[in-house]
């Protein structure tokens, strides 16, 4: 890997475009290195881990209004929709946009946290919606993949986003231009091009992922997704973009991140060195942030502890987690949201809350991604109760550990203390989830098809599930007519409800034309 100092330049300096990070970015994605076996069955498990997420919220209501106006765009060729019969086609844009709301739904796939966080996952969506509606092979794809994950992870690494709450999609949007661009074999010059152009429409505030947390929570990855899919169009019919994206005197870094004088550094691979980024990321075992993974896990044993010793969760005073600044304010007290506190508040609220997680797993012994989240589960007083003792605390050396670049160091956990009215103290603590490759119990392909199959379990038929499988142990073998074999359909009755009627669904009558 190399690093790359990214700064900003005035219009008169006339950055060369290999000096720019897009340019860079786009030598990445243009280098056809071969995958590493290990990358080529990693990309395999995420996209069982995407489809496992993708069909337990099929039947959600900001799900079914993506897919009814994805449905809309309906066409002879095209891409599938998750849920839908797979000989029916749509435009990628739109497909990329209903297949990445139900993927980032349920905040159940993947996640690589460093500088700033970022679910790489997200980058399938509107890759294999390309592949799919351009005849690509599964070589093709695969390659694609590891492209979207290479960028996200290492901007991630290299810039952060939160610290001036810009939300982290506008690493995804140029992740996921890139690894189209790989997919479709694109020149440097058309992927730079369409880099820079995702950059600047994917900038939004971290205001989706703050206070009264709603449906664009899920929304905003996919329309980062859609977006880099119509700037590749655009970038291939010759158009061009905000240059440099990055480095520009009005640019990305000047006035939205750290100012002129900011410097920052970002590693990406070397001409002709493998595309590994995927194997630093990690898939999550629970539907929840992903800080609250390895916490969850730490209730669950501190729970039986205090069952064990035949106390009483009655008899809590105070629950303090020590953990890092980012845990700390971004689903911690530090957040100062009182909606993360309220017992009515939204499932995307809650999802942000580890106080209202761990109170909820300590009480459980584990999580379930629906019935955790159930409004009665909220409201329950002796829930509530507890939650309202949950308080957590920045520990620099927490902080330290989150931000560390060694692997056998880097944590995402806390230390929790629970005191009880009897003045008695309960520690403990845990570094990594279970489920991280450093965890107690690794993910590998045999728990990615576990995963898949607990949530398809009465919504998509087991003939439906093994098929889907099947086709996922051949993708790097897929011919261009197979990748639709990537979709997974349902009976319709499993799509729940029609969703609302909106502007895609109205048509001028021929009354009201004359």
């Amino acid at each position: 890997m190399k690093r790359h100092s990214v700064r900003t330049y005035k219009s008169s300096d006339m950055l060369p475009r290999e000096d720019q990070l897009a340019w860079k970015i786009a030598e990445v994605a243009s280098d056809n290195v071969p995958l590493d076996n290990d990358v080529v069955e990693m990309i395999g498990n995420r996209m069982i881990d995407n489809a496992s997420v993708a069909v337990a919220s099929l039947a959600r209501r900001p799900i079914k209004s993506a897919r009814a106006q994805a449905m809309s765009h309906e066409r002879g060729v095209g891409a599938t929709i998750f849920g839908l019969a797979s000989n029916r086609r749509f435009s990628p844009e739109w497909a990329a946009w209903a297949n990445g709301v139900a993927v980032r739904e349920l905040d159940y796939h993947d996640t690589f946290l460093a500088a700033d966080y970022s679910h790489p996952g997200d980058n399938i969506p509107p890759i294999l919606a390309v592949a799919q509606h351009c005849g690509l092979s599964g070589e093709d794809l695969i390659r694609g993949i590891a492209t979207g994950y290479e960028i996200q992870i290492n901007l991630v690494k290299g810039i952060c986003l939160h610290e001036h709450k810009i939300d982290h999609i506008a690493h995804l949007g140029p992740s996921a231009a890139a690894g189209i661009g790989t997919a479709l074999n694109l020149p440097t010059e058309v992927i730079y091009q369409a880099v820079q152009q995702a950059l600047h429409v994917t900038t939004t505030t971290r205001q989706s992922r703050k206070g009264e947390i709603s449906s664009w929570k899920a929304y905003a990855p996919a329309f980062a997704g859609k977006m880099a899919v119509e700037a590749v169009d655009r970038t291939l019919r010759g158009e061009g973009a905000p240059s440099p994206a990055w480095e520009g005197e009005d640019g990305f870094i000047a006035w939205l991140l750290g100012g002129p004088t900011a410097e920052y550094s970002v590693p990406l691979p070397e001409a002709g060195e493998a595309k590994r980024a995927i194997m630093d990321s990690y898939t999550k075992e629970y539907s929840a942030e992903y800080q609250s993974q390895a916490l969850i896990d730490l209730a669950r044993k501190m729970g039986g502890t205090i069952a064990g010793q035949g106390r009483k969760l009655k008899d809590v005073q105070s629950i303090v987690i020590h953990t890092s600044h980012h845990t700390h304010y971004v689903i911690g007290t530090g957040a100062n949201d009182p909606q993360k506190m309220d017992p009515n508040a939204s499932r995307e609220t809650l999802d942000h809350s580890i106080m209202y997680i761990f109170a909820v797993a300590l009480e459980d012994g584990g999580w379930h991604h629906e019935r955790s989240y159930a409004p009665e589960r909220a409201q329950r007083p002796e829930t509530v109760a507890l939650w309202r003792k949950v308080s957590t605390l920045e520990d620099p050396e927490w902080t330290r550990r989150y931000h560390s670049r060694d692997p056998e160091e880097k944590a995402f956990g806390g230390r929790v203390v629970i005191t009880f009215e009897d003045g008695r103290i309960m520690a403990d603590e845990l570094a990594v989830a279970d489920a991280h490759p450093l965890g107690a119990r690794p993910f590998a392909r045999p728990q990615y098809v576990e995963k898949f199959r607990t949530l398809a379990e009465d919504i998509v038929s087991r003939e439906e599930q093994d098929r889907f499988l099947e086709t996922v142990e051949r993708l790097p073998v897929l011919r261009p007519r197979e990748l639709s074999g990537l979709n997974i359909a349902v009976d319709p009755s499993k799509l729940g409800s029609p969703a609302k009627p909106g502007i895609f669904d109205r048509a001028l009558t021929k009354e009201q034309g004359e």
